[in-house]
This record gives structure tokens, sequence and C-alpha cells, in this order.
């Protein structure tokens, strides 16, 4: 595969990745008491932990997008969002595995969402290999302040 496709690619990766997490966090940072019971359905944290995520989850995920979408510390965002994207995977999947029937509360909290499901899995595992994409790039292409090897 030649560069430019492979660098288009990764921005494609990138730009995807970015528009994903901040749509992902306005609700969110809109909403915190509302994500905050999300959270707590999930039956996961310990009681009074869920205030703290909700308020630094959201933001986190509007940071990490804007950095893909800018290009800046792309590295660091692409990090972020496999740790997120492999702590998504496992939330999902062991509430479903305990029969907990509740909506994700991925982008839509003050709305009912989605329900959790295969699909909510699969469409984080395609998240989380877009990620691995980008974090994998030969080049480093569209980026300000790029870490250099």
């Amino acid at each position: 595969m030649n560069s430019n496709l492979k660098n288009m690619i990764v921005l494609g990766c990138r730009l995807i990745l970015g528009i994903m997490f901040i749509y992902a966090s306005l609700d969110k940072i809109a909403h915190p008491e509302e994500f905050a019971k999300q959270i707590g359905y999930y039956k996961a944290l310990p009681f009074g932990l869920e205030n703290t995520v909700a308020i630094i989850l959201p933001w986190s995920e509007l940071i990490i997008g804007l950095c893909f979408l800018v290009g800046i510390f792309v590295d660091g965002a692409t990090l972020l969002s496999i740790i997120m994207m492999i702590v998504f995977i496992l939330m999902i999947s062991q509430a479903m595995l305990r029969g907990i029937d509740i909506t994700c509360g991925c982008f839509k909290v003050s709305a009912e969402g989605e329900k959790l499901g295969l699909n909510t899995i699969l469409r984080d595992i395609i998240f989380l290999a877009m990620s691995f994409v980008v974090l994998n790039r030969q080049e480093r292409k569209f980026e300000f302040l790029p870490k250099y090897d």
C-alpha cells in the first residue's frame, strides 16, 4: 500500500474518532447528573464514584476528540482512546453478562439511548481498531507537535 493511501486512512480514522469523541461528550457535559445515573446502572463502581466519573470522563472525551481533529498530542490522545475503548468494552460486557438491561449512556444521556447489545461492543471494537491504526502510523502527517522518534 502506498504512503499517501496509508496517510489518508490514518487521517480518516483520526477524523472519525475525533468527531465520535466530541459528539459523545456534548450531551454528557450538558447533563452530568443524568450521566452519573447511567454510570450507576452498570453497578461496577463503588457508590459515590459515579459523580466524579460523570464529570471527568466527558471532558476527557472532548479533549481527546479535539486532539484528534486538530492534530495535536495525537499519541497521547490515541493511548487514552485505546484505554477508554477497552474499559468501555469491559463495562458493557460485564453488564450484559450479569443480565443488566440498561441503555448504553454512550452518546445521549438526556434522551432514550441505545440498549446494550453486541452491536455496542462491536462498534467499540471498531473504534478500538481505528485507534490502533492511528497509534501504528508510520508517518506523522497533518499533525502539530508530533512526537519524533
